[in-house]
């Protein structure tokens, strides 16, 4: 049975029963507003929390690692990167709006119980990875902060679960007001530590022109597509097809038309800003590692111990544990709330909110800190640089459906995406496959 609506979308099989996060789905008040300034200040918000993930721990280890080994030469990769995530996610928002659907419900909508099922598997698995970066990140900045030891700080991070639950219950602005705060932290944090590394702006600038040395290097390749993971990654699209649904935007075309507008520079705004944070961490570590020769530079808490006696100020470690410890806060947080639109969006599970909240927590943060506690501090680079290369190769599987949706005029009435943004994002989606077959090519090359 289609699911046909005033805008013409007859695409879909049935309709949608339950809303995406039908706790706080349509709580932010935008319809009604007079003035359209006060409409798009409505939508501040959601792009934030999708730029999150876009500079979490995870990151950090790759643009440590490859600022420390290779200067600046990939900036242009966080810059290339961060040009795919505002294309994608505005397609995110397209589908949301168009639909009303998230990127999970349309999975399952669209495709036979086994593929939506093996989606599901592999979103998880991307929320898994996603977590082990946040755990561990959030568990290094308690540690180098406060000393707290890492496994106990791993079992504190499972406790963002309630903090949400409590933020919630005062509104979805309360939680989208915590994790801008703790983004300005970020930056005033990395403003400053940029400030006493004093980086070669000429070099800088340099690092943003595209050189085929990338490509051809398998090493540099391998700490690329990391940086590629760690920034358009599988659970933002998820995430923001369904927080994007908090808004009470009305049901009219032009009004869905007005809200994908304030959406879509809402996401490119904040994701501005992401690119602004991973250049910084990365133009940090060339600058104070890669000039004076220290190219092996990937453990964060190695990092922190060495920017004092290498930037000579002793309040500069202390920055880097405050900002490490907001980011891995905002991700936890972030993660948690696209943990439960990709369980409740696949699965159609019903549950009263805490429930659902604990149960898909439970499933990421558990093998996350069962591998983090495993593998220990000393091991914290390496896994923080595979989760991220875990999260590209999972990438694909994300955007394909994505873009499919959105240039499929049956499933998005008026609101299909054009057709130059298509070709573009199609691109997109097989640059991303291309590259991660050469990196399986390249690591079965080695192995053998």
């Amino acid at each position: 049975m289609t699911d046909p609506t005033s805008d013409g979308v007859t695409g879909w099989k049935r309709r949608s029963s339950v809303p995406s996060m039908s706790d706080v789905h349509r709580s932010v008040a935008v319809k009604g507003m007079s003035s359209s300034w006060r409409r798009a200040a409505a939508f501040i918000g959601p792009g934030y929390l999708v730029a999150v993930g876009y500079m979490d721990p995870g990151n950090w280890a790759t643009s440590i690692a490859g600022g420390s080994r290779f200067g600046y030469t990939l900036l242009v990769v966080a810059l290339i990167s961060n040009i795919m995530a505002i294309i994608l996610q505005s397609l995110c928002a397209r589908l949301a709006i168009a639909s009303g659907r998230d990127l999970a419900q349309a999975c399952k909508d669209a495709y036979p119980k086994a593929v939506s099922r093996t989606l599901w598997a592999l979103a998880e698995v991307a929320i898994i990875a996603t977590d082990i970066a946040e755990v561990i990140g959030t568990a290094i900045g308690l540690n180098l902060l406060f000393g707290i030891p890492l496994e106990i700080g791993v079992v504190i991070t499972a406790l963002d679960v309630f903090l949400i639950l409590y933020l919630q219950r005062l509104g979805f602005r309360w939680v989208e007001a915590l994790v801008i705060v703790m983004l300005a932290v970020i930056a005033v944090c990395f403003v400053l530590q940029i400030a006493l590394a004093d980086p070669n702006w000429g070099d800088v600038i340099r690092g943003f022109a595209p050189t085929t040395e990338i490509v051809t290097n398998p090493e540099m390749l391998y700490l690329a597509l990391g940086i590629l993971g760690a920034t358009v990654m599988p659970h933002n699209l998820y995430l923001h097809s369904g927080i994007v649904q908090t808004r009470n935007y009305g049901d009219s075309l032009p009004e869905k038309r007005e809200a994908l507008k304030f959406a879509t520079i809402d996401s490119t705004v904040a994701l501005m800003f992401a690119l602004c944070v991973n250049a910084s961490i990365l133009i940090l570590a060339a600058a104070t590692f890669n000039t004076t020769g220290r190219t092996e530079i990937a453990e964060l808490g190695e990092a922190h111990s060495l920017l004092a006696p290498m930037l000579g100020a002793a309040i500069a470690p202390t920055l880097f544990g405050i900002a490490l410890l907001c980011c891995g806060i905002n991700s936890t947080v972030t993660a948690t709330l696209a943990g439960q639109i990709v369980m409740e969006g696949f699965l159609d599970i019903k549950l009263p909110p805490w429930l659902r909240r604990l149960i898909t927590r439970a499933i990421a943060i558990i093998p996350a800190a069962a591998i983090t506690i495993w593998y220990g501090e000393s091991g914290t680079a390496q896994l923080l640089i595979l989760t991220q290369v875990i999260l590209s190769l999972q990438l694909s599987f994300a955007v394909f459906p994505l873009v499919m949706f959105t240039a499929d005029r049956r499933k998005m009435g008026d609101l299909v995406a054009p057709r130059a943004l298509v070709a573009f994002a199609f691109f997109i989606a097989f640059v991303i496959a291309a590259l991660n077959i050469k990196l399986l090519f390249d690591f079965l090359a080695a192995a053998a």
